[in-house]
Formats: C-alpha cells, sequence, structure tokens
C-alpha cells in the first residue's frame, strides 16, 4: 500500500518550538581529570564541544566540534546527560548534550593542536571541582555527567538531576 502524506499545516508549524541545542563532550586524562578549554571570545572556560548544525546530529556536532576545536578524532561515546537549559536573553532556551569522551593517553594529550579562532588554552581539572573554572550551570552538568560515567544517562534541567514525571 502506498503510504500517503497530508499537507502540512504551515501556520501550525510556524509556531511550534524550535529548541536550539549544544553537544559537548566529557575527555579525561589518565589521572582522572576533565578537560575544560578557554574560548578566545569569552571569558569563561568550557568543556569541548559547540553549537548543533540544523544538518547534524548532537553527536556529529560533538565529534566535529573535538576535531575542529582541538585537532583530536574522538568518537562521541555513551550520552552520559542531557540538560534542558531555561531561556537566558539572548539566548532561548535549549537542549545541551554531553557525551564520554572516555580517557586520553599521554600521547593523545601531546597531539591536542588547539584552533586559534576558537580557543587559547586548555588544562584538565579535577572531576570533584569543576566549580573552580566552570559557571555555576556548566560545574552542576559537568559534576551529573562524570557521574553518570558508566552508569548510564541522566536528564537534567538546570544542571539539576530530576525524577520523571
Amino acid at each position: 500500500m502506498a503510504e500517503t502524506q497530508t499537507k502540512p499545516d504551515l501556520s501550525y508549524i510556524a509556531n511550534v518550538t524550535r529548541v536550539r541545542a549544544a553537544a559537548g563532550i566529557i575527555l579525561r586524562d589518565e589521572a582522572g581529570r576533565v578537560l575544560v578549554v578557554h574560548p578566545t571570545y569569552k571569558d569563561v572556560w568550557e568543556i569541548p564541544g559547540g553549537t548543533v548544525e540544523s544538518d547534524e546530529s548532537p553527536a556529529d556536532a560533538c565529534v566535529r566540534e573535538v576535531r575542529e576545536e582541538l585537532g583530536l578524532s574522538v568518537p562521541a561515546g555513551a550520552l552520559l546527560c542531557v540538560d534542558w537549559v531555561p531561556a537566558s536573553p539572548p539566548w532561548d532556551g535549549g537542549l545541551m548534550f554531553v557525551f564520554d569522551g572516555g580517557v586520553l593517553t599521554a600521547d593523545q594529550v601531546t597531539t591536542i593542536r588547539l584552533c586559534p579562532d576558537e580557543l587559547d588554552r586548555y588544562e584538565f581539572v579535577e572531576p570533584e571541582r569543576p566549580d573552580e573554572v566552570l559557571i555555576p550551570r556548566l560545574a552542576r552538568r559537568v559534576a551529573a555527567a562524570v557521574a553518570a560515567i558508566g552508569h548510564g544517562g541522566l536528564y537534567l534541567e538546570d544542571g539539576i538531576a530530576t525524577s520523571s514525571r
């Protein structure tokens, strides 16, 4: 039987929420510390990653951003968390995906090549203390993501785990 499709109601589609999305990755060194990066265009530290473009999945965006920013080819492993971030003008609300990038060997760390247009430095931080370098919302997200390694993904709202509704 042929599949039929009705004509979409464009007025309805025009009012459907479009959600921005970003993807980041937790990369650890052999000591278990988490890689953070400092963008050239911000005064804050972040984890590697970036905006999901309209033609890619969050996992593909994560892999692309790591390759562009750090010069590393690292697969996006298990999804550690999805964090709903409420609107904070000028930004709309969004979904932030965090994947497990695994442990980088000492040799891999030496091959990190920062994209000078995007990043000016990186460092590894203790996973128990992400709040020492990251903004509170991201510190909560990173702490939750690190805690989820090996245990399955989490759903967060503004960096805080929520129970099922």
